[in-house]
């Protein structure tokens, strides 16, 4: 990992990235200096034979298919679900090094576990990372299974704007096109994003590897349950994938505490902006009325010159 300084225009528009950020060695991916740190932990997490693996660049429908593949890793337990926070069920495991945890409250060591209590959940363990490959284990793929969900970054750009604002540790100044030209500059935490995706697309035909498109499990919800059971060789009955279904419904899935984990999150002052929603479930149709013309033509420009040369095509 290399600090990186940052000035100019971008701490404007990032006043809380003011002392700089890291990249990776290889890759160049964005995270912050307080992670750059501490990666080590990440590298050498050791991954078990019955862990199920999560991982997506972030606002990738995340959450919705984070709690879709722990739903069906543990035999569709709805009550389990309903009772428990889905960050304690499924944690995020390079959480605790976004930022530094010093002075939090202790409410955010529950939500934001560090590396060493993740290694002591019992077995099995479903864990979320929007780490690309070359930052985990590396032999995570030939232990454990891992799922990877892919959203079109038209999406994603709009969903993690929100998030930019939405969230204190990042505190985005700007609208929702000057985000997007930050995020296919590579600026922001987690890219760039092609090369995240395409790495996980070259692995897709191992044997513990399943890629999906969240726009594939958004239209038809049922077939990519029994896709993921099946991925998970779980044996799941028609009542099973009926309450599956249910419990990921969108109005249900918004409204649960135990997923959309706002009301905690606003209580301990995580939030910038209390009134929006950290759940955003764009759809396609609407997506061309958020950029501007011009806009969508970057974007789709800088699309195709990405995909030049390869065999990938969004859902």
């Amino acid at each position: 990992m290399a600090d990186v300084g940052v000035e100019g225009p971008f701490t404007d528009h990032f006043p809380h990235y003011a002392g700089g950020v890291a990249r990776s060695e290889p890759g160049g991916f964005v995270i912050s200096q307080e992670f750059g740190h501490h990666a080590h932990e990440f590298f050498y997490f050791q991954p078990r034979k019955d862990d199920v693996w999560m991982l997506t660049f972030p606002k990738c429908g995340t959450t919705w298919t984070q709690e879709l593949v722990w739903m069906v890793a543990n035999n569709c337990n709805v009550e389990v679900a309903r009772r428990n926070p889905l960050f304690i069920r499924s944690p995020y495991l390079e959480a605790s090094r976004i930022a530094s945890l010093q002075s939090a409250p202790p409410e955010v060591h529950v939500m934001v576990p560090k590396v060493n209590v993740i290694e002591r959940i019992p077995s099995p363990r479903v864990i979320k990372s929007h780490l690309p490959f070359s930052l985990l284990h590396p032999q995570l793929l030939d232990i454990s299974k891992v799922i990877y969900v892919v959203r079109h970054p038209k999406d994603v750009i709009v969903s993690y704007f929100h998030h930019h604002k939405l969230f204190n540790r990042h505190g985005f100044l700007g609208d929702v096109e000057l985000f997007g030209q930050y995020f296919m500059n590579d600026e922001v935490y987690y890219s760039p994003y092609f090369p995240h995706v395409l790495d996980a697309w070259s692995k897709r035909n191992h044997p513990n590897m399943l890629f999906l498109f969240y726009e594939d499990l958004r239209k038809d919800l049922r077939e990519g349950v029994i896709q993921i059971a099946k991925f998970l060789k779980k044996q799941l009955t028609e009542k099973q994938l009926a309450d599956v279904c249910q419990h990921l419904n969108l109005e249900t899935f918004t409204n649960n505490e135990c997923i959309n984990y706002e009301k905690m999150a606003q209580s301990i002052g995580l939030l910038e902006k209390p009134d929006q929603r950290s759940l955003h479930c764009n759809k396609p149709e609407h997506l061309e009325n958020v950029f501007s013309p011009e806009m969508n033509r970057r974007i789709e420009e800088w699309i195709d010159k990405n995909l030049e040369g390869t065999d990938f095509h969004f859902a």
